[in-house]
């Protein structure tokens, strides 16, 4: 040790008299040292609730970025609550795993066949035994799949030229009359029906930007700049726009529509080289109205939702965004009853579960039970589907979740408001679990409306699963070039989720559409909506 430095017996602490071990600076008296012991552990506390929240943030960014995104949990070795109505219903019969059939699977019967017959030779055909020809006695048939590529054709529109020769004989100016064409989608434009319709399917089903389908046309020989598609599919959406506001009339025609909003970058026209952020918002009809229609805004105000259910009465099913307040508070001209989503009570516990892992897993226990019940009314009503005096599943549920779903509810609030700090609990309001906490109390009246009516259901997933379109596209066409690309974009994922609903091919559609819509009259527009075109017969006449 150096000669310098201090011995441990000679080293002091700086504001401490060496003599008598205390520190004039600090409070001499019991009441003052008490005053600031608590002050010292506030200041803990807050550090602690602020490093629990950035533990919390950094684990949810690794989880996104490496992690799953299935909320399924491995089950913690934590107790449920003793609770008197778990045994009021049997547990689900365990599904079923998904895997895929080993072996080859029976090809679809309506694909076109092509015959490849192999027969003997000439000289194998005689029988080697007699001599005599042998007679065919069957055969035996192996079915393989081939890929016919795509192929381009040029479609030439003839229209026949009639003139008379006996007013030119006569010196008289000849009337000549010339055969009348058909409508097209775009006027004096180079794509056919089928083009426009590949194109469209390509972008905003298979997710494909323009620029990919410029070289993919290429392997064909045509060469079709990306700004000339970009044209092709906006005026394709002017196009089909009356088709899309009556999907809206249809949707709003329903008690029950859920809705959720997603962000998009759109190319910002006021600075260059940069973006700005957009929004689209789904409205999903009910099963009487099955239409899905998208809308874009250039922001996310209220103005969106406001301007769709203007004047609309029902149960809209949504998220907490403040923006659908005024829509509750009837600013648009309708009744409107706010319809929570337990699919968002619940992230929000499973997102905070590392912070409190027992509280955690009893909270998500206590979902699970919820769900439980809805689990047992769709068994319910498929074990009685094809019986005499069958019930609709909006009965079964009705009447299942007033049985068991509304104490269950009463339950899980109580021990909720229990975890509370507040209310003795060990739970501070600021930690993870205590804002989830707190987003389930805050919605709790909207969570339960959904046991108000057999038809409404407990969460939101199907506007959620329509939007992953959206989030599908984006990660390949990254952004939109304008406002109007987004108007435009919101038709095409209308008419395409429909058709998906709907279990219809959106090529063959949009082909058929495109083809007939310039002719078919406002009233007979209904004809053309997914559904309606699904179930016409195979050979129908076009609309008058």
């Amino acid at each position: 040790m150096s000669k310098d430095a201090p011995t441990p017996l000679k080293m002091t602490l700086a504001g401490i008299d060496p003599a008598t071990g205390i520190d004039p600076s600090l409070p001499q008296d019991l009441p003052g040292c008490h005053a600031m012991i608590h002050q010292l552990l506030e200041i803990v506390r807050q550090q602690q609730i602020l490093i629990e929240g950035l533990q919390h943030q950094v684990r949810e960014l690794q989880r996104r970025v490496f992690g799953t995104s299935s909320e399924k949990l491995i089950p913690e070795p934590v107790a449920m609550p003793s609770l008197p109505l778990l045994a009021t219903i049997p547990q689900p019969a365990a599904k079923k795993p998904n895997v895929t059939p080993h072996g080859r699977r029976v090809l679809p019967a309506d694909l076109p066949r092509k015959r490849i017959v192999h027969d003997l030779r000439e000289d194998q055909k005689p029988c080697p035994c007699c001599g005599k020809m042998r007679k065919i006695i069957g055969e035996e048939v192996a079915e393989k799949l081939e890929f016919v590529a795509a192929r381009l054709e040029v479609l030439q529109i003839v229209q026949i030229k009639y003139g008379c020769d006996g007013c030119e004989q006569a010196g008289k100016s000849p009337q000549i009359e010339l055969a009348e064409k058909p409508a097209s989608p775009i006027e004096k434009g180079l794509a056919g029906p089928g083009l426009l319709a590949y194109v469209i399917v390509s972008k905003y089903g298979d997710h494909l930007p323009l620029n990919r389908l410029e070289k993919i046309l290429e392997r064909h020989k045509i060469q079709i700049a990306r700004s000339t598609m970009c044209d092709w599919v906006a005026q394709s959406a002017t196009a089909l726009e009356p088709l899309y506001r009556l999907m809206v009339q249809q949707v709003k025609a329903g008690k029950v529509i859920h809705t959720d909003d997603t962000p998009v970058d759109v190319l910002d026209e006021k600075v260059k080289q940069s973006t700005r952020t957009g929004r689209f918002w789904v409205y999903v009809g009910n099963k009487e109205h099955p239409q899905t229609v998208f809308s874009y805004t250039p922001d996310r105000s209220r103005d969106g939702p406001m301007q769709f259910l203007k004047d609309w009465s029902g149960y809209l099913q949504a998220d907490a965004y403040a923006g659908y307040n005024a829509v509750y508070a009837g600013e648009a001209g309708g009744k409107v009853i706010e319809v929570a989503c337990w699919a968002h009570a619940r992230r929000k516990f499973f997102d905070a579960r590392d912070s409190e892992v027992a509280i955690g897993t009893q909270a998500l226990g206590h979902v699970r039970l919820l769900y439980d019940v809805e689990d047992h009314a769709n068994q319910q009503f498929q074990a009685q589907a094809h019986s005499a005096g069958a019930r609709s599943l909006s009965s079964i549920r009705q009447e299942l979740r007033q049985q068991l779903a509304v104490p269950r509810l009463q339950q899980f609030k109580a021990w909720l408001q229990s975890q509370q700090i507040a209310n003795g609990g060990q739970v501070m309001s600021k930690s993870p679990m205590g804002q989830a906490i707190t987003y389930a109390l805050n919605q709790w009246d909207a969570l339960c409306v959904y046991t108000s009516d057999g038809d409404l259901s407990i969460d939101n997933n199907t506007a959620e699963n329509a939007l992953r379109r959206v989030a599908l596209g984006r990660n390949n066409w990254t952004f939109l070039g304008s406002d109007a690309g987004g108007k435009t974009a919101a038709i095409h994922f209308s008419l395409i989720a429909s058709c998906q609903r709907h279990e219809v091919n959106p090529l063959e559609y949009l082909k058929d559409v495109l083809d007939r819509i310039a002719s078919t009259p406002i009233s007979q527009l209904v004809e053309l909506l997914p559904g309606r075109w699904k179930a016409r017969p195979s050979q129908s006449p076009p609309l008058q």
